[in-house]
């Protein structure tokens, strides 16, 4: 049974969002609780990158990188759909800087600019080159002490050695390894800390990325008092004339409790698991594939619906896409990998059809591919595959198959990594046309030596050149596939995130069908309806509003409960 009381502000859900508004709000003086229906904190932040899209942010310009405001507003106006002076967007625009600065000074969240990133559309209107994305700096995890056991891992598929996470900067080292002395060495030493920090802890305490920021935003709400109860969830919102008073609480072992309230934030992670939201809301051929965390199920946004709220459905997509391959792990669980980075942009890789033909730039955002995959009636039922050969698939890997692998007979037996000692093999093993696979390739390889992808631009822009590999010339997306045998994955649309959530006011504020603020109700992360209208502009454009609109709530809510 879950204890009763009363706080100020209850929590639901302990992703970035909802631990970013407990923190803020305890940091205001208030007596918050925060409740989290699965075993451990973070969420799909746990295991994402981690990046944060805060334009023209402080730390960026102190480094000397150039941005404004302005600039921002502009390329916005470029790349998601909506009115000029969208008042989210333009609160966003006015307090993300805000809400990063004043959790750098209350909380332990560390953040700090990546200096060459680009936006996603490089080539658009007020876009930047890097900076206007901040990534979390690295977190020590002894810091929390028994706590850390409470924090959700990283994907397996993302770590090396039994939990040892590896920074951007460190993924160059291990790839050049055995060529460079200096990368030895930082690699030497990399594992050498690693061992050390497995005599104290199941796995490395040393994280990067999502996890750094999922673990110190747990640091946070501990430090600061925020009571915590896991295997816990809401069941229903309490009203008394209009507005929220209180929660009925349920947890694992069916105890359940009534606890009243001056506020609660609705921050569970969208909608990602729940079929019945995803057949509204998202195309059909999409399925029902996801590369969120498991607890992402619609609970937060159903209770507001049930109180009156409205979901947002005028976005350009109703979920942030990825192509995503599907596995399943030797302790019989599904895999499912996100191809967001790590191959798709690389030399000597190319997407097609059960034609055998290409359909897109295979070095655009994972959401545009995905975007591509379904104009061309690719989905769950119709994959689309990523064929390379074997001099690729040694240097940069393939979805789960790591770089350098030894041993392929596991993924070739599963059948995730299809093999084949010629082209026609292959398209034969992976049903799709012979000759359209074979004169794919040719035209392919004719391009990949002249360097210019004639059909699609392939490395035309920054953010893809950014992605393929700099020490291959002329073109860093472009090469030959040539080098027997030859590989596939195939890969699905999945979702990294719902972008279709409540409507809420500019103070998070969750409205009505008629347009006013139930009052005492918020909403943040992907409980929220997307300030991005459900277009990716660039990286981190999720967590950045889940930050600031958290950070929103819990002022409102503080200054509606006579905190500072």
């Amino acid at each position: 049974m879950v204890a009763a009381g009363h706080y100020d502000l209850i929590v639901a859900g302990a992703g970035a969002a909802g631990m970013t508004a407990a923190a803020v709000a305890a940091s205001q003086g208030m007596r918050v609780l925060l409740v989290e229906k699965t075993a451990q904190v973070g969420g799909t932040t746990s295991w994402s990158g981690g990046m944060v899209w805060v334009p023209a942010n402080r730390q960026m310009l102190d480094a000397g990188m150039a941005d404004s405001l302005d600039a921002a507003r502009c390329y916005l106006a470029a790349t998601v759909p909506g009115e000029a002076g969208d008042a989210m967007r333009e609160t966003f625009l006015a307090h993300a800087g805000e809400a990063i600065d004043y959790l750098a000074l209350h909380t332990p969240v560390r953040l700090r600019p990546v200096a060459v990133y680009p936006d996603y559309y490089p080539d658009r209107p007020g876009a930047t080159l890097g900076g206007r994305v901040l990534e979390p700096c690295p977190f020590d995890a002894s810091a929390l002490g028994p706590r850390f056991a409470l924090l959700r891992p990283p994907l397996p598929e993302f770590t090396l050695f039994g939990g040892m996470m590896v920074s951007r900067a460190d993924i160059a080292h291990f790839r050049r390894v055995f060529r460079s002395a200096r990368s030895t060495w930082r690699v030497a030493s990399l594992l050498a800390r690693h061992a050390g920090e497995r005599l104290a802890a199941p796995r490395g305490t040393s994280l990067y990325l999502g996890n750094a920021l999922a673990g110190r935003l747990l640091l946070a709400v501990t430090r600061l008092g925020v009571e915590l109860r896991l295997g816990t969830r809401l069941a229903a919102l309490r009203r008394d004339g209009g507005r929220i008073t209180g929660v009925a609480l349920r947890d694992e072992a069916g105890g359940e409790a009534e606890l009243t309230c001056r506020a609660v934030v609705l921050a569970t992670g969208g909608f990602s698991h729940d079929a019945a939201l995803r057949a509204r809301t998202l195309p059909q051929a999409a399925g029902l594939l996801s590369a969120a965390a498991p607890g992402n199920a619609g609970e937060g946004i159903r209770l507001g619906l049930d109180v009156g709220g409205e979901l947002g459905m005028a976005n350009a997509s109703g979920a942030f896409w990825v192509p995503a391959s599907r596995f399943r792990r030797a302790d019989g669980s599904e895999g499912v990998f996100p191809h967001t980075v790590t191959d798709r942009a690389k030399p000597g890789l190319i997407a097609v059809d059960a034609a055998g033909q290409r359909f897109v730039n295979e070095a655009v955002s994972y959401h545009e591919f995905v975007l591509a995959m379904l104009r061309r009636g690719l989905g769950a039922a119709r994959p689309a595959y990523l064929i390379c050969d074997r001099r690729f698939l040694w240097t940069y890997g393939l979805g789960r198959v790591r770089p350098f692998s030894l041993r392929l007979r596991e993924q070739v037996a599963s059948h995730y990594l299809r093999a084949a000692p010629d082209l026609d093999a292959l398209a034969r093993m992976l049903g799709i046309d012979p000759a359209g696979l074979g004169a794919t390739v040719a035209g392919h390889n004719e391009d990949a030596r002249a360097g210019i992808d004639r059909r699609f631009g392939r490395g035309s822009d920054a953010y893809q050149r950014h992605l393929g590999d700099a020490d291959h010339r002329p073109n860093p997306c472009l090469a030959p596939i040539e080098t027997p045998p030859f590989y596939a994955v195939a890969v699905y649309p999945a979702d990294l995130g719902t972008a279709t959530g409540l409507v809420t006011d500019a103070r998070a504020r969750v409205l009505a069908a008629d347009g006013t603020p139930i009052a005492g109700l918020y909403a943040c992360g992907n409980d929220m309806n997307s300030v991005m209208k459900g277009a990716y502009p660039g990286p981190g454009i999720t967590l950045g509003p889940a930050l600031t609109f958290g950070y929103l709530a819990a002022r409102d809510a503080a200054w509606g409960a006579g905190h500072p």
